[in-house]
């Protein structure tokens, strides 16, 4: 039997217009699931965007308050699309509503705001997940599986990269991505947070870490009005960007594989470089967003010159089978979304997690505090 779960988004940026879409399309890649998601309400401070949103998707209510969310009886489970420093504001509120929450990455500004939502969520007992989505392309579980496998051996390095060129323009406005008390660590919270997350996912926990971060783009032109997305800004005053551009850092896994990881959101000519390299004693696996239902795959007993083949993921890959019938028919960013919003709306059904939850928030932001007082004191720093 399906049963209706009212839903509602809090901010209608581009992220929450993902969300939305995922809710609309996941009974058709996941007819099995026993919820139907029905759009109950919507909330964006800036004004006529929640009314545009409802008029568009059919959201029965549009709110310029998000409170008005908590307190609608008729939404059970709440996405949340806010800016980082609304995070834990808004994840409190909705999980002492007894309302589920599907929030995005990095869950606060710190890993003291992700721990008192995940506190939250779990005194309420209710269901959390988070918007780490490249842990669920197809591709990356099958390499995970072919890690776990023992197939390339035993694993000895990783490499994980996250390069982009949306803050490249000396022109990008001066929103609140780029201050320190309302954006929180910059590319860490953004990228690194990624990062951390495919790190964990793929090779178990980080015991230590050291960092260095920097910032090369230091004054941006403050925006004259509402801004969405990567907006630019001339003629506004200038003022300094408080958060990093850029990180870099070395890892120490439990396992005792070694790791580096990097990400720059100033990286010109780079637009979604995301990807890993895992090496081990007998072989490789190498993936890269842009060619998501791609493997780079060493195996064998060559060592030495052993080739690289390319590996097409198909169904019994992740949930590759839910959107495509054969191996090589591609995949984008927003099916990872619908992945997404199936395991968060399958954790509701089945009273269990699924996917990325708010304990592995909590993981990554502690990694990313960890780097942050690397990069200020120049040393490792073990992670709990």
């Amino acid at each position: 039997m399906v049963r209706t779960l009212g839903v509602a988004v809090v901010g209608f940026g581009w992220m929450g217009r993902v969300h939305t879409q995922a809710y609309a399309r996941v009974p058709h890649h996941f007819p099995g699931l026993s919820l139907r998601p029905e759009l109950v309400a919507v909330a964006d401070e800036v004004p006529g965007r929640a009314e545009e949103a409802a008029a568009q998707y059919g959201f029965a209510a549009a709110h310029r308050d998000w409170r008005e969310v908590a307190a609608d009886p008729r939404v059970r489970a709440v996405s949340i699309a806010a800016p980082n420093f609304l995070h834990r504001e808004i994840g409190l509120a909705m999980a002492e509503a007894g309302k589920h929450i599907w929030i995005e990455k990095p869950v606060g500004l710190t890993a003291e705001d992700a721990r008192a939502v995940s506190d939250a969520v779990t005194k309420a007992g209710v269901q959390g997940t988070v918007g780490f989505n490249y842990r669920n392309a197809p591709a990356v579980a099958a390499a995970r599986e072919l890690i776990a496998s023992g197939e390339i051996g035993t694993v000895t390095h990783v490499r994980i990269r996250l390069f982009s060129d949306y803050a490249a323009h000396p022109e990008g406005a001066l929103t609140w991505r780029y201050e320190r008390e309302r954006g929180g660590s910059g590319v860490l919270g953004d990228l690194a947070s990624h990062g951390v997350d495919l790190a964990r996912f793929l090779l178990g926990e980080i015991e230590a870490l050291t960092a260095d971060t920097a910032i090369f783009l230091p004054r941006r032109a403050r925006p004259t009005g509402a801004t969405a997305g990567h907006t630019r800004a001339t003629g506004g005053e200038l003022g300094p960007v408080e958060n990093e551009d850029y990180v870099n850092c070395l890892l120490r896994f439990a396992s005792g594989a070694r790791g580096v990881l990097e990400a720059c959101r100033v990286s010109v000519g780079e637009q979604n470089n995301y990807g890993f390299e895992v090496h081990g004693t007998k072989g490789a696996v190498f993936w890269d967003f842009r060619r998501m239902g791609e493997l780079g795959v060493s195996r064998g007993t060559s060592y030495q010159d052993q080739p690289v083949s390319t590996v097409y993921v198909g169904p019994g890959d992740g949930e590759y089978a839910a959107f495509q019938p054969g191996s090589a028919n591609s995949m984008g960013y927003d099916d990872l979304k619908v992945i997404e919003a199936h395991h968060f709306l399958r954790s509701i059904a089945e009273n269990t997690p699924y996917g990325a939850t708010l304990a592995d928030a909590v993981h990554s932001a502690a990694a990313l505090d960890a780097v942050s007082r690397s990069a200020e004191r120049g040393a490792w720093v073990p992670l709990a």
